[in-house]
């Protein structure tokens, strides 16, 4: 099978993008500020239902092994099932995925009010549900991220992803509050009610956002496929990889603080829960400040220069809390925390927002939130030995040392500028085929023969280079050129991709961006006619007598 590759003419340049209206410009969009004040009404809930749990299993049971078992229901699944949760993401309907996760989540808070109504709760039963509640929150994390781009315009994009960071803070401050009030007053029972409310909220904005019906296809990807191929991206997109380094440096370091927090509060500042309290608050007030804050500073520094300022300024808090301040002082420290903290995350998710395609954006982000929670777990735990071994005031000034010096190390690897037209092309021919093929028959070989000048060969294989990297994030498992020995000029490009059903999926991934490095390919090829392209299907058996 083969047939005659046009040249790839450039992508046609976008359309410059238009100045934003500020920091707060997506909220100027009616669907975009539903969904925000439905995130924040969720997660407000949220918070409630976390407040009751953890005070009603200080009722169940006075053991801390107990205590601590409600936060590791809670907090596991988003370590454990970030990928697979991406991979549900780009293969369902996202708009229903969310949907049947918030009723999961209803259903769980739900019988939790029943049975603290009833009385028959147990320490059994409130980690078995908070796991619940865990995998509901690990689900929807990837996905919900991953719906962002398409609720804004791509200039307003990092401006949204801040907005969803502030209206998580403002959850933060506001929840905790409200669930102790509640639970004070009314009891566990009720307290979980509000959470109930919360999610029928959520429901109703997501039932009312009118998201275009995807178009059937004969394409779509099963979770094992997918799941192969979001790896490949995530294992081919050196952007990708440069903004997980980034991040797992950052917050390695930076969980230090974190970490250690609550003896810092009892043994540095000689205060009790309550003043712990108000810490973790003026990180809430610090990061809803940070977040309005945020687009002057983003007019005035990049995104390199935006994560080296969050982690000199996270460093001299630290630095700062080593030297046992004066309470008040501490708490005013602990505003700049939550600013330089809401910088940082907002800059490195708004990055890896701005590189990824729709096609793979929820994978993607799934590797994102493995890496900032893996580098939370690993930074908290070896941090903790550290503190026991070292003490706590040495402890915040090592990691504090190690926040400068990785910051400053680190700024020498840029992080992308997102800019590139990730939008498809489909500017790839359908492939000749002698007969119909089966789909899922595989594995399949591309060639690509070229006909380069010698004086080209150089910047020919430079820029084959470049797009051997697109290749593999769309969907090839190998690759590789090679030269004639009896013709110098000749070349040929292989790939090799999984099945036919991939290859096809490859044709609609193509960017704007990946054509443009075709161009510059395809233009050292010499010759009246284009490129020729083969593409050859495994023999599984003979005796079937397929070519």
């Amino acid at each position: 099978m083969n047939h005659p590759h046009p040249d790839h003419p450039p992508a046609q340049p976008a359309a410059p993008a238009q100045p934003s209206g500020g920091g707060f410009a997506p909220l100027q969009q009616k669907l975009f500020a539903v969904l925000w004040i439905a995130t924040v009404v969720g997660n407000t809930g949220s918070f409630v239902r976390d407040v009751a749990s953890a005070w009603l299993m200080t009722d169940l049971s006075p053991s801390p092994t107990a205590v601590a078992l409600v936060q590791a229901a809670a907090s596991a699944p988003a370590f454990l099932l970030a990928i697979p949760a991406g991979v549900l993401s780009d293969i369902l309907d996202r708009r229903k995925f969310l949907i049947a996760i918030q009723v999961l989540l209803a259903c769980v808070s739900i019988t939790l009010m029943t049975l603290s109504a009833m009385g028959m709760q147990t320490v059994g039963s409130l980690v078995a549900l908070t796991f619940l509640g865990g995998i509901g929150a690990a689900l929807m994390g990837p996905t919900w991220q991953a719906i962002v781009p398409e609720l804004v315009a791509k200039r307003d994009l990092k401006s949204a992803v801040a907005l969803n960071s502030l209206g998580i803070n403002i959850a933060r401050a506001i929840g905790p509050a409200l669930g102790g009030v509640v639970l004070a007053g009314l009891g566990a029972s009720v307290t979980y009610g509000v959470d109930v409310i919360s999610y029928a909220f959520v429901i109703a904005a997501l039932l009312w956002w009118p998201r275009p019906k995807a178009e059937q296809d004969d394409l779509s990807e099963r979770f094992a496929g997918a799941f192969r191929a979001g790896l490949r991206y995530a294992r081919s997109s050196r952007e990708l990889h440069v903004v997980l380094l980034r991040a797992f440096l950052f917050f390695a370091l930076a969980s230090s603080v974190w970490a250690l927090l609550p003896l810092v509060a009892r043994q540095l500042l000689g205060g009790g829960a309550g003043f712990y309290g108000v810490l973790l608050g003026a990180v809430g007030v610090g990061a809803i400040g940070g977040a309005f804050l945020l687009p002057k500073l983003r007019a005035r520094l990049s995104s390199d220069g935006l994560l080296l300022m969050s982690a000199l300024v996270s460093a001299a808090v630290m630095a700062f809390l080593a030297v046992s301040p004066p309470q008040w002082a501490a708490v005013l420290a602990l505003l700049l925390l939550g600013q330089s903290w809401i910088t940082a995350l907002t800059t490195l998710n708004g990055v890896a927002q701005a590189i990824l395609p729709n096609w793979v954006r929820g994978r993607a982000l799934a590797v994102y939130l493995t890496v900032f929670n893996g580098a939370m777990t690993f930074g908290s735990l070896s941090w903790g030995f550290t503190a026991k071994a070292l003490g706590v005031p040495s402890t915040l000034l090592a990691g504090a040392a190690g926040l400068v010096v990785m910051g400053l190390i680190a700024h020498r690897i840029k992080l992308p500028e997102g800019e590139a037209d990730l939008v498809p092309s489909n500017h790839w021919p359908e492939p000749l085929t002698a007969h119909p093929v089966d789909k899922d028959r595989g594995p399949v070989m591309i060639q690509i023969r070229y006909q380069v000048a010698k004086e080209n060969h150089a910047p020919f294989l430079k820029a084959l280079a470049r797009l051997s990297a697109a290749r593999r994030r769309d969907g090839a498992y190998a690759w590789g050129i090679v030269q004639d020995t009896a013709s110098e000029d000749h070349f040929m490009e292989w790939f090799q991709v999984e099945s036919w059903a991939e290859h096809l999926r490859q044709h609609k991934r193509v960017t704007h961006s990946d054509a443009d490095v075709q161009s510059e390919v395809a233009q050292y090829h010499q010759g009246s006619e284009p490129p020729v392209v083969q593409h050859f299907l495994s023999v599984n058996d003979p005796a079937q007598g397929h070519a």
